[in-house]
């Protein structure tokens, strides 16, 4: 594998670290990760219940479970998963986000460990449920970083990554309209990076583990953004050990 430490680009975590104040602000700079975060839980809902074949109605389906929310930011993932019951502890490559994400915890009365740095150095151990929302696509060696998660899950783990699609759509609406609109900070995208389902499933599969769901997020007027069958735009897969 390559060195671990290679997988964080300076500027990507520099660029992340600049919008720590304004993270938790629903009409700040964040704004669309605020309206993904609804969507993004209703998959890890559903795919924590078939993983584990837990009880659909139960309030807390991650009792007695670890939890690690690898790129966190300011922590918009980790305090859902801590109230679905989990144990968790969230990893940012930028120390201002981490900060950010421990002051929002503690003023919620929410107990969830904070760490800055690269997930392959840390030494964290294993996690039940390792989630990834759109970091693939900023990392700087994807193969050593998807290396790194694995390490990170438990045998019977889940993971679950999202991540935006290279089309073309996602280089005229993520890229373009949405940075040209302030819909997104400029520069938080650089669409050769982006990553397709085809190519990430094999990344996955050289890793170590096999995709069992993919559904796309996707937008449209009146509905805003949802789970559907289209992926043009962007994705959010599960995966476990093969």
């Amino acid at each position: 594998m390559s060195d671990a430490t290679a997988t964080i680009r300076p500027d990507e975590a520099a660029h992340f670290g600049a919008l720590a104040a304004d993270w938790w602000d629903p009409k700040g700079s964040s704004a669309m990760l605020h309206r993904l975060n609804p969507v993004r839980l209703g998959f890890i809902r559903e795919s924590i219940d078939r993983h584990w074949g837990g009880d659909i109605e139960s309030a807390s389906p991650l009792a007695g479970k670890d939890a690690v929310d690898v790129g966190c930011g300011a922590g918009l993932l980790c305090e859902p998963l801590s109230r679905l019951g989990a144990e968790v502890t969230g990893v940012d490559a930028a120390p201002e986000n981490a900060a950010a994400a421990a002051a929002h915890a503690e003023a919620a009365g929410l107990d969830i460990r904070y760490m800055a740095g690269e997930i392959g150095t840390l030494d964290l151990g294993s996690f039940d449920l390792v989630t990834c929302m759109e970091v693939i696509e900023h990392v700087a060696d994807k193969p050593a970083f998807l290396a790194a998660l694995t390490t990170r899950l438990a045998d019977d783990g889940l993971l679950i990554l999202s991540t935006p699609n290279r089309t073309a759509a996602s280089r005229l609406l993520l890229v373009g309209a949405a940075e040209a609109v302030g819909a997104v900070p400029r520069g938080t995208h650089h669409w050769d990076d982006f990553v397709t389902p085809e190519e990430l499933s094999g990344l996955l599969a050289d890793a170590g583990l096999t995709v069992t769901q993919t559904q796309g997020i996707a937008w449209r007027p009146g509905k805003g953004l949802h789970l559907s069958d289209d992926m043009s735009l962007n994705y959010i897969l599960a995966a476990r050990r093969a």
